[in-house]
């Protein structure tokens, strides 16, 4: 039988919001709008007078989309969850950063701080009480 912690219970819903949070926004940057369009969008375009040259606006503004779905999606499965949340935690830096560029005054309040808390949350509890993780009920097999 599978027993729970409270500390194991905040984690799953933690890890889940955050997961789905990340996955629902990749997946429509990467099928509706496509990871280029995105690039385009929310890099290119808006950096073209901050000091970050064009290669590395395209590459960065094309892979977040990307690594948000796929780590989104590890962090739903609790799968790979330490490599899911330094991409993501990275992601949310770069993006972070992009927007302090444009607006030093930029309001994290309605998108990145709450993401940046719920991130610290999933770090600082005990993965190993997070029973539902398949990271743990992978390691129960062996």
């Amino acid at each position: 039988m599978i027993t729970s912690t409270s500390k194991g219970i905040a984690r799953f819903f933690a890890r889940l919001t955050l997961g789905f949070i990340f996955m629902m926004a990749g997946w429509w940057k990467c099928f509706e709008m496509t990871p280029l369009s995105h690039a385009e969008k929310f890099f290119v375009g808006p950096g073209a007078d901050l000091w970050v040259p064009n290669f590395i606006l395209w590459p960065v503004g094309t892979a977040v989309p990307i690594i948000e779905l796929i780590g989104g999606g590890l962090l739903i499965l609790g799968l790979l969850q330490r490599y899911a949340l330094l991409s993501l935690g990275a992601v949310l830096i770069i993006v972070l950063y992009g927007h302090l560029l444009m607006d030093p005054l930029f309001v994290t309040v309605n998108h990145v701080f709450p993401r940046t808390i719920l991130l610290i949350i999933i770090f600082a509890l005990p993965q190993s009480e997070d029973r539902w993780a398949a990271d743990n009920l992978l390691n129960y097999k062996k």
